[in-house]
């Protein structure tokens, strides 16, 4: 960027600070004391319209690492509450974030460009609002590698280092994030005013949200039940989508659930190895709350928690409102149901569309017998998928047995009846493998790997690792003979008792 170019860095159009007033608190990130670069997110630069070498300036660093105020900010800390571990907190709110402004990216849609980790706000609660380089990298790393896979998400622009050494059981690197989501509205910015009884702000606030997010509901009658169910709707169809990966958030409170149905806060979130629908990697997940399998029911759970904040705009009685909001909601299940049959039908090669009773109980029973024998056999999800289209490759030998140890037997029943199932439907199956392979990734963010990687990157700041993690699991569907490392899981050692950390 020329020094005598003074085109803003952002176009920003700030909806939400102009909009919902009372919702936010206006405020400035801290300065950092000497930034540096740890990743630019070029592409993402692009794909929001935004000029990446001006950004990759040194006036574009100053700007990320909080030390310059872009023209057109307005920086505030969002307010909102939650049920965390399903005790409720009425007032949580962005202890350590900004939301910087929004955009508009190329393909016209609203943007919001956010710091984390930029410094204590009114809602830090006694902490100093940074954030460590570990923790900023995973998160940069877990967006990347989710959109990837074609699973909605926010996303890193940036990762700066500030300079600043800040404290938690040891000193760390000072890090922030700029982050891009389709919005920061929580289950929990609803909880925030309306357990406050203030109900005009929840109106203004759903409105908002349907205006963002579903226009097309906003001259419906009955707009905010339309917006529950299209929130409901939504998180079915995330949710799927975490469990056809693999994809453990380990903190499904109700302030890390979007309305936009992005996955958003990656704290203690790992991937599933062994599979295991009882597996929890987080460690202040005590009782397993969120564990792989539970995780469902506990978006359910939180979409209950959102109806009712919207009781009130449902209907002014109150036994109609529940009614309905109730139906609505007990919708979910079968959505989720649907939404799983559909995506792992395609994981095993499986044509077709739910509807069929008599199809969809005989797919819906092969897939589980193979899950249960996953389990019964502790074989790798990602690989227990992924080389299953060798099997139909080479028929004639069998290569997932050395996945299956013992359970060979098992697994030679449950690959006759797949067979003959393909073969009732007629697909040639070198078509079948090679769209099976389309659906299962083969390199995921391997919790060793994640951890080697920020290590390396938080003890003497070699990016190196990360950097080369960061481009395998960009690419997570195409075999590659040099990347054959980092599809194998983790060993038995690094494997035992792995737990993963929040961010805080």
């Amino acid at each position: 960027m020329s020094p005598h170019d003074t085109r803003p860095l952002f176009a920003f159009d700030n909806t939400y600070a102009r909009d919902l007033e009372g919702m936010s608190v206006p405020w400035q990130p801290a300065r950092s004391p000497a930034p540096r670069w740890l990743q630019f997110n070029r592409a993402l630069a692009a794909d929001l319209g935004l000029d990446g070498d001006a950004l990759a300036s040194d006036a574009g660093l100053a700007c990320l690492a909080g030390n310059a105020i872009p023209d057109g900010a307005q920086p505030v800390a969002q307010a909102y509450a939650g049920h965390q571990f399903g005790g409720f907190s009425p007032q949580l709110g962005d202890g350590r974030a900004l939301l910087l402004g929004e955009v508009i990216d190329r393909h016209g849609r609203r943007r919001d460009i956010a710091f984390k980790g930029s410094g204590r706000t009114p809602f830090s609660r006694g902490g100093d609002g940074k954030a460590a380089v570990g923790p900023v990298l995973r998160e940069y790393l877990m967006g990347e590698a989710m959109h990837a896979l074609g699973i909605p998400t926010t996303r890193a622009l940036a990762a700066v280092a500030t300079g600043e050494t800040i404290f938690r059981d040891q000193p760390l690197h000072g890090a922030i994030l700029t982050r891009v989501a389709a919005s920061h509205l929580r289950v929990g910015t609803f909880q925030f005013f309306a357990a406050r009884g203030d109900h005009e702000r929840v109106r203004r606030l759903a409105d908002y949200a349907i205006a963002r997010h579903d226009p097309e509901l906003r001259a419906q009658d009955g707009r905010h039940l339309a917006l529950l169910r299209a929130v409901c709707e939504r998180q079915a169809r995330l949710v799927a989508q975490w469990m056809g990966v693999g994809f453990i958030h380990g903190v499904m409170n109700t302030d890390n659930m979007t309305i936009s149905g992005e996955t958003i806060d990656y704290g203690p979130c790992a991937f599933l190895e062994a599979y295991d629908p009882a597996t929890v990697f987080s460690s202040i997940d005590h009782h397993g709350r969120y564990a792989f399998g539970n995780q469902p029911g506990i978006a359910q759970w939180n979409l209950a928690r959102l109806a009712e904040t919207l009781l009130p705009l449902i209907d002014t009685d109150e036994d109609t409102a529940v009614a309905r909001a109730t139906e609505v909601l007990d919708a979910f299940g079968p959505a989720f149901d649907r939404e799983w049959l559909r995506i792992h039908r395609r994981k095993i090669g499986l044509q077709g569309s739910t509807g069929t009773a008599g199809n969809d109980e005989a797919d819906r029973a092969l897939l589980n017998d193979y899950l249960a024998l996953l389990h019964r056999h502790h074989v790798d999800f990602t690989l227990g998928f992924r080389r299953l289209s060798d099997a139909l490759r080479s028929p004639a030998v069998n290569p997932l047995a050395p996945l299956f140890g013992a359970g060979g037997a098992e697994l030679a029943g449950w690959l006759a009846r797949w067979r003959q199932r393909l073969q009732d439907q007629g697909t040639p199956p070198a078509d079948v493998a090679d769209a099976m392979d389309a659906a299962n990734p083969l390199y995921i963010p391997r919790n060793h790997l994640v951890e080697n990687a920020l290590d390396a990157a938080t003890g003497s700041m070699d990016l190196r690792p990360f950097e080369r993690l960061l481009a395998v699991v960009t690419r997570p569907y195409d075999e590659r003979p040099e990347d054959a490392l980092c599809a194998l899981p983790g060993s038995a050692e690094q494997t035992e008792g792995y737990r993963t950390f929040c961010g805080t």
